[in-house]
């Protein structure tokens, strides 16, 4: 860098030179100028902490937008034809303006996901979330619901036709940091049971296999609820290395999943790497600073 800038600066003291000669008050400004540019470059940026912007604070760059069938009033809807891949005719998902703020809507008017183009494995994503007041049938009366899904792979609409094989994070009002298997995708939780249907994760509790179509099924409730009040931001942070992933809500370790992998009409692999979705489900919701670095280890105190 040091080299870059001494060219840069020697560069400009040539034509400077010929400046100066006959405007001797350029001078300063000169100096001044290359003083600045020599700052500039040292300042820290996103890339010198490893962290890499996946929203750009002006438009879905990166992102691909999928709508399933329209719901109306009932979730078993006789029309499924997908609304499709980047056809968002009521802008569901969009860039808008909260409180002078660039941040990203989801109406929740039509179901599907925000999937980001680019797969991921090995890291940290961080990302805020606050829920707004709109809620659409079939789901008006139903808890505010979306969710972060990760290790996303195979075909827009498996799930149910609106999202992808994944690992799901869940984010519904009162249940954030809970775990689903979303079409065929499934996990080893440390749990204990609560009722005949119910499970919730417990550190020192033997590892069972969530999975759909078995006698345990596919979700695991989060052991402690950390969110804020409807109206606040919350701070997620989804941490995955190799098959193990963490979700953490403001702060609080919710979750530790272990041996990802997925169920491909019986044939069990690896589930670790994918794309990620934040799903449009009935509820309007905002996200903001949503960001992702990569890792080479879980930090020791998150399996505390």
């Amino acid at each position: 860098m040091t080299n870059i800038i001494r060219i840069v600066i020697s560069e400009q003291q040539k034509i400077g030179s010929q400046i100066l000669a006959f405007a001797p008050s350029v001078k300063v400004m000169y100096y001044l100028t290359a003083i600045f540019l020599l700052l500039a470059s040292c300042h820290p940026k996103d890339s010198d902490t490893g962290w890499q912007e996946l929203f750009n604070g002006r438009d879905l760059s990166g992102w691909d937008t999928y709508l399933g069938h329209r719901l109306g009033n009932s979730s078993s809807a006789s029309n499924k034809v997908p609304i499709g891949l980047n056809n968002d005719p009521d802008r569901v998902f969009a860039v808008v303006s909260e409180n002078r703020e660039p941040v990203i809507r989801i109406s929740g008017q039509d179901w599907g996901a925000l999937t980001s183009q680019e797969s991921f494995s090995n890291y940290h994503l961080q990302l805020q979330f606050k829920w707004g007041r709109q809620k659409w049938p079939p789901k008006e009366n139903d808890k505010r619901d979306s969710g972060l899904l990760y290790h996303a792979v195979g075909e827009q609409g498996a799930d149910y036709g609106f999202w992808m094989r994944a690992q799901e994070f869940q984010i519904q009002e009162g249940d954030v940091g809970d775990y689903w298997g979303c079409a065929g995708a499934l996990m080893d939780i440390p749990a204990r049971q609560l009722d005949s249907s119910s499970y919730i994760w417990d550190p020192s509790a033997q590892r069972l296999t969530f999975q759909n179509g078995t006698s345990i099924g596919r979700h695991c409730i989060k052991s402690t609820d950390a969110e804020n009040p409807i109206g606040a931001w919350n701070v997620l942070d989804l941490y995955c290395q190799g098959d193990t992933a963490v979700h953490v809500v403001n702060d609080v370790v919710n979750m530790v999943l272990y041996h990802s992998r997925q169920d491909d009409t019986g044939t069990i692999s690896p589930l670790t790497a994918g794309k990620i979705q934040l799903q449009s489900e009935g509820a309007e919701i905002y996200f903001r600073k949503i960001r992702i670095r990569p890792i080479e280890r879980l930090p020791a105190e998150l399996l505390k």
